[in-house]
C-alpha cells in the first residue's frame, strides 16, 4: 500500500527524509506557532539532532505535543530567562515555562562560559519545559574541552523501588568528556530501562514493547503499549535504578526549586505548564593537570578498552555514545527514517499552520 501528500509517495515502512530539509519543515512549522526566529533553529536542529542519532523519541516526535501545549499556553513562546541568583561559578535561570531546549541550551552555554574563567560551574534552570535529548549539551560542553553532567527530572511514570504508585520520572543524566584523536564520550540513559518516550513512539507505530520494559497499573509485565502507558516503566538495574534516580530528581527539582516527582503535571493530560528542572556541572579539563595529558591518557585509555579481549558472541566493543555516532554517519547519508504514522502526524501538524508538506518533496531517499 502506498499513500500520497501533494506529491509525496510512501509506503508502509515510512520513508527517508534528508536532514537539512527535515529541518526546515520543522522550522516553518515552529515559526507559524509563533516562536521567534532565533530560538526555531535552536528548537528544530536539536529535535533533527536527535533522530539523527538515532534517539527518535526526543526527535521530530515531540512536534506535535510542543505545538499543542503552546496552543494551550501551557509553553511561553517568549522565552523570558531570569537569572535568579548568580555568582562567578553558579547561576539559576527562571525560565518561566519556555522552551525547554531553548532554556537549556542558553544554560549550558552559560556554564561552560563560567566553567572556562571559574575552573568549574553550575547552572540550574527551574520553571522549564521538555528539553529534549540531554547528550546535545554534553556533547557542546565536551567540544568546548569541558566534562560535564546534565540532569533533568520528568512527570511521574515510575514507582520507588518496592511501590506501586507513580512517584518519579524517567529522570535521565547524560555526561559528556572530551578526547584528543577519539571521538568525544557521550552517555545519555534514562534512570528507567527505557524512556517512555519509546513506548509512546512504539504505541504510535502499533508495536509491541520488550518484557521487561513496564508493567500493567496491576503491576503485571506487559508488551502491550497501552497497558504499560497507564501502568509504570521499570527503574534500570532495579535498586540501584531508583537510587539514581533520586539523586537526578533532587539535583533537578529541589535543588533548583523546580516542582518534583508526584507535584508535576501530566505532560499529555494536564493542562498545567511542566515546572521542570535541569541541573548542569561543568568543569575544564585541565583543572589537574594539562589539557594535553588528559586528552593523551583518555585516547590511552580507549585503546585499551577496544583491545580487552571479547566475550564469546560478541564482535566489538563500544565506547559510550559510539552507536550514536555510527547512527549519525549512516543517517546522514542516506536520511532519517521516519514512519508512515510519523509522517502522518507530521503532515497534519504542518498543514494545520499552513506549511504544506510538499515542502518535504526533495528530500525523499
Amino acid at each position: 500500500m502506498r499513500r500520497e501528500w501533494r506529491g509525496i509517495t510512501m509506503s508502509n515502512q515510512g520513508m527517508r527524509i534528508h536532514k537539512d530539509e527535515l529541518e526546515q519543515f520543522v522550522s516553518r512549522i515552529l515559526l507559524e506557532v509563533g516562536f521567534d526566529e532565533e530560538h526555531v533553529s535552536t528548537i528544530a536542529s536539536h529535535l533533527v539532532l536527535a533522530n539523527l542519532r538515532g534517539v527518535d523519541s526526543h526527535g521530530v516526535s515531540r512536534v506535535a505535543i510542543y505545538t499543542e501545549r503552546i496552543e494551550k499556553g501551557l509553553i511561553n513562546k517568549k522565552i523570558q530567562a531570569e537569572p535568579e541568583r548568580e555568582t562567578a561559578s553558579s547561576m539559576l535561570i527562571n525560565g518561566n515555562h519556555g522552551s525547554g531546549i531553548v532554556l537549556a541550551t542558553q544554560g549550558i552555554h552559560h556554564a561552560v562560559e563560567k566553567a572556562k574563567n571559574t575552573g568549574l560551574a553550575v547552572v540550574g534552570i527551574k520553571n522549564s519545559e521538555h528539553c529534549g535529548m540531554l547528550a546535545a549539551y554534553t556533547m557542546y560542553a565536551a567540544e568546548n574541552d569541558c566534562i560535564a553532567l546534565a540532569t533533568t527530572n520528568s512527570p511521574p511514570s515510575m514507582a520507588p523501588w518496592g511501590g506501586r504508585e507513580k512517584f518519579f520520572g524517567t529522570n535521565p543524566f547524560s555526561y559528556g568528556i572530551p578526547t584528543g584523536s577519539e571521538m568525544n564520550i557521550v552517555f545519555d540513559m534514562a534512570t528507567s530501562v527505557v524512556a517512555r518516550g519509546k513506548i509512546i513512539l512504539a504505541h504510535m507505530n502499533h508495536q509491541k514493547i520488550p518484557l521487561g520494559w513496564a508493567i500493567s497499573k496491576e503491576g503485571r509485565p506487559t508488551t502491550d503499549t497501552q497497558e504499560a502507558l497507564e501502568g509504570l516503566v521499570l527503574p534500570v538495574g532495579g535498586p540501584k535504578g531508583y537510587g539514581l534516580t533520586f539523586l537526578v530528581e533532587t539535583l533537578s527539582s529541589l535543588f533548583t526549586g523546580s516542582l518534583f516527582g508526584p507535584h508535576l503535571p501530566d505532560y499529555y493530560k494536564d493542562s498545567r505548564p511542566l515546572s521542570v528542572g535541569q541541573c548542569f556541572v561543568v568543569f575544564r579539563a585541565d583543572l589537574f593537570r594539562s589539557l594535553q595529558e588528559f586528552k593523551d591518557t583518555m585516547d590511552q585509555m580507549i585503546a585499551e578498552i577496544k583491545s580487552v579481549a571479547l566475550m564469546e558472541g560478541v564482535d566489538r566493543i563500544y565506547l559510550p555514545g559510539e552507536i550514536e555516532v555510527e547512527k549519525t554517519a549512516e543517517r546522514l547519508a542516506h536520511g532519517i527514517p521516519l514512519s508512515k504514522e510519523l509522517i502522518d502526524e507530521l503532515v497534519g501538524v504542518g498543514m494545520r499552520y499552513g506549511v504544506s508538506p510538499q515542502s518535504l518533496t526533495n528530500a525523499l531517499y
